[in-house]
């Protein structure tokens, strides 16, 4: 039979459902590698993620069943380093945006999450937005979390204020969303699947509480995929629900290199009386430093560069 090109759905343990249209009707082959190539030739814990394009060969014309031949040339993909396999893990592919969710607390705000989320999408050339969501909490109104918004916002991330259970903010994030692939990213308990339901009842997601012990999220989707939302009767989307991770660690971004994918650092760096070889930790004449110190670099983003630095150089990242 010849071969069709499809999208990647979802898969586990090398087994992927690819979705082809052809135009007149749309069928998802359930499909495995037709060779090891695929796998074997790459450095990544899972060899494919949702939002591949591949083509694919079907075993006959009556059955589900196709063969994996070839992957076709990504736009984009966004990776993290899996921790227990050792390597980096692909978590979606050629997309429109990164969706990075956050809550003021339950789970308790982790800004420096999301700063890791930031450069390593500034570091793939993926455009960000960031959603903080259950801001129907009364800790929405935190001090340090409107101020940790307002930074992301001044640097030039579009950053949306909702709830998926009153519904707060929930008719903008669709107007943005129309027509976009992006992934949904963030930590255990922030309520991606949460809000996906909001977008689109029809899914009916499975969401989860937060341990009552340590008040973290427990693992609800358990492998990313992407799916075809109906914001309104004639708008649409595709999100790619990934899971919740307790920890994002880095992958491909040297400690020496973070500030380029700090977006208020980049064009300082050079500048610095020790050009390239300056720490901005100590050094007199540090433009970096100079910039904290009359607040245009916040000290809090500051702060957390120089954590992920050390991040970076020891291998020992925090939850």
């Amino acid at each position: 039979m010849s071969q069709l090109k499809g999208v990647v759905l979802s898969g586990t343990n090398n087994v992927f459902d690819v979705e082809v249209n052809d135009g007149n009707q749309t069928k998802v082959y359930s499909c495995s590698l037709k060779s090891k190539r695929l796998k074997s030739d790459t450095k990544f814990y899972n060899p494919l993620a949702p939002g591949d394009f591949v083509n694919i060969e079907p075993v006959d014309s009556n059955s589900n069943q196709a063969q994996i031949t070839d992957l076709i040339e990504r736009k984009n993909s966004f990776v993290r380093w899996n921790v227990k396999g050792r390597c980096p893990q692909l978590l979606a592919a050629n997309l429109d945006n990164i969706i990075l969710v956050t809550t003021p607390d339950q789970p308790d705000f982790r800004p420096r999450f999301i700063d890791r989320e930031l450069a390593q999408a500034e570091y793939q050339n993926i455009e960000c937005v960031i959603i903080a969501n259950k801001c129907d909490l009364e800790e929405s109104e935190n001090p340090d979390f409107m101020e940790r918004l307002t930074v992301w916002e001044e640097l030039g991330y579009k950053v949306f204020r909702v709830s998926s259970k009153t519904g707060l903010g929930i008719d903008e994030l669709k107007t943005y969303l129309n027509g976009k692939l992006c992934a949904f990213v963030g930590q255990s308990g922030v309520g991606k699947s949460s809000l996906i339901n909001a977008l689109d009842s029809s899914y009916g997601l499975r969401t989860g509480d937060l341990s009552a012990k340590y008040g973290k999220g427990c693992h609800t989707t358990t492998k990313g995929t992407l799916l075809h939302i109906q914001l309104s009767e004639k708008e649409t989307c595709s999100i790619i629900d990934t899971p919740g991770v307790r920890r994002f660690v880095l992958h491909g971004i040297d400690a020496s290199d973070l500030a380029l994918y700090f977006r208020e650092m980049h064009p300082l760096l050079g500048q610095c009386t020790f050009g390239m070889s300056c720490t901005h930790t100590n050094e007199r004449g540090c433009k970096i430093l100079e910039a904290v110190y009359s607040g245009v670099i916040s000290e809090e983003r500051y702060d957390s560069w120089k954590r992920i630095t050390e991040e970076i150089k020891t291998g020992r990242w925090d939850d």
